[in-house]
């Protein structure tokens, strides 16, 4: 599986339109990387609920330098059969009023494991029997259709904590929810035109969006910045931080159904 894990890794390289690493840098200095035996042990797990855990209202992203608002949507994900790295993803993208399916795969890359465990505020977790914790990195490859207007593919790759609770069973880890620069789901990478085969960046995570710049200005949880409201972020806003009602049925809509 190392070896797999290897080939993949060089196979599937990602190029990330100039976008600093630091948000995975800060993930892996507190990990320490699995050996053989433990990747093998860890690759039987089925991750696919991790991606598929977050309600979309706490799922945030932009696409393009002026941070214009991209809701994601990943409606199903399933682990392949033949190969225990990838998993096949079906989801949703809107932009504006625009709405996309994609189809695509999430391959994993590296699988690496806490140096101290967490057990969030007040050690909550600490007799919960957890067993493990740790990051999958991984990479992406999402199309969506290219008979659409607007379409394109979205490239990058992506970190996701997880643990291994009590009776043996992944779980999404939102220990340290409560936890002001909690995120997780961190989606880093480019989406790339079918048409006119311009390339901008786009990221989007749970909670928080990694390198979003200026446009998160929140404390405690995510919030946009002002200068950004005019590009697609008004309404959440409206509904999140001034308890706008019709904005809030807005932003619950179900869009992706």
């Amino acid at each position: 599986m190392k070896h797999l894990l290897h080939i993949l890794l060089l196979s599937f390289s990602v190029y990330i339109n100039g976008q600093d690493t630091n948000w995975l840098d800060e993930n892996l200095s507190i990990t320490i990387p699995c050996n053989p035996g433990c990747i093998d042990s860890l690759l039987k797990y089925d991750f696919s609920s991790l991606w598929t855990n977050t309600d979309e209202s706490s799922i945030y992203g932009f696409i393009g330098d002026n941070y214009q608002r991209i809701r994601i949507k990943i409606i199903s994900v399933n682990k392949d059969n033949e190969n225990p790295v990838v998993y096949n993803v079906i989801g949703k993208s809107m932009v504006k009023t625009n709405i996309s399916q994609f189809t695509g795969v999430i391959k994993i890359s590296q699988i690496k494991i806490y140096k101290t465990m967490h057990w969030g505020v007040d050690n909550e977790y600490k007799d919960k029997g957890i067993k493990n914790q740790g990051v999958i990195i991984a990479e992406y490859q999402f199309a969506e259709d290219s008979a659409q207007t607007h379409s394109g593919v979205f490239k990058g790759k992506l970190s996701t904590w997880w643990y291994i609770d009590k009776i043996g069973k992944i779980q999404y880890d939102n220990i340290q929810i409560s936890s002001d620069p909690y995120s997780n789901n961190q989606f880093v990478g480019t989406w790339t035109s079918f048409q006119i085969k311009a390339t901008k960046p786009c990221n989007w995570g749970d909670s928080r969006i990694p390198n979003s710049g200026d446009l998160d200005i929140g404390a405690g949880e995510f919030s946009p910045d002002d200068k950004y409201l005019p590009y697609g972020w008004q309404t959440y806003r409206d509904a999140y931080i001034n308890n706008d009602k019709q904005a809030l049925q807005i932003e619950q809509k179900k869009w992706w159904k």
